[in-house]
């Protein structure tokens, strides 16, 4: 008998934007390796532009990463319609140092695959190699390696269907 691997994502409610607004400090910091990111004079990372759209649209989804209990990371999901084609997209990811490598993102992806089903586009910025690697294990794991990966505009892209 297969016992259930208790979830380590919630829906993250209205009260939650604040801790996912300052946990976004500690995901821009690790993410100005890659891109010119720049603190302002008071120390602080800007706000991220679409963060209050995920508690004021239906096709925004944000979650909270959880370990044990304690509060490890964030997703943000989204539902992206171009013309008649519907895909889901994780438009930011986002696991504590301290939580990585022991499998955390891996559950929190396969989580959020099991919870949106069907067509999946997974984007990583060119530089950011470590994403990159850690997209295409999870997702190859997830779906069995069948999954197409493209480069577009300065992206590399998974794309795969549930």
């Amino acid at each position: 008998m297969q016992i259930k691997q208790n979830s380590v994502i919630k829906v993250a409610k209205l009260k939650d934007k604040e801790t996912i607004h300052n946990l976004m400090q500690f995901y821009f910091y690790d993410f100005s390796e890659f891109i010119d990111l720049q603190v302002s004079d008071n120390g602080v990372f800007g706000q991220y532009a679409y963060l209050d759209n995920y508690w004021q649209e239906s096709r925004r989804f944000p979650y909270l990463i959880e370990k044990e209990g304690k509060l490890a990371g964030f997703v943000l999901v989204s539902e992206v319609q171009e013309g008649s084609n519907q895909h889901w997209s994780i438009s930011e990811f986002f696991i504590m140092k301290k939580f990585r490598l022991a499998g955390l993102g891996k559950l929190a992806a396969h989580e959020i695959f099991e919870k949106h089903k069907g067509n999946w586009e997974v984007s990583q910025i060119e530089p950011n190699k470590p994403a990159q690697t850690f997209w295409r294990k999870v997702i190859g794991e997830y779906i069995n390696e069948q999954y197409e990966e493209r480069n577009e505009e300065g992206r590399v892209i998974q794309s795969f269907c549930n």
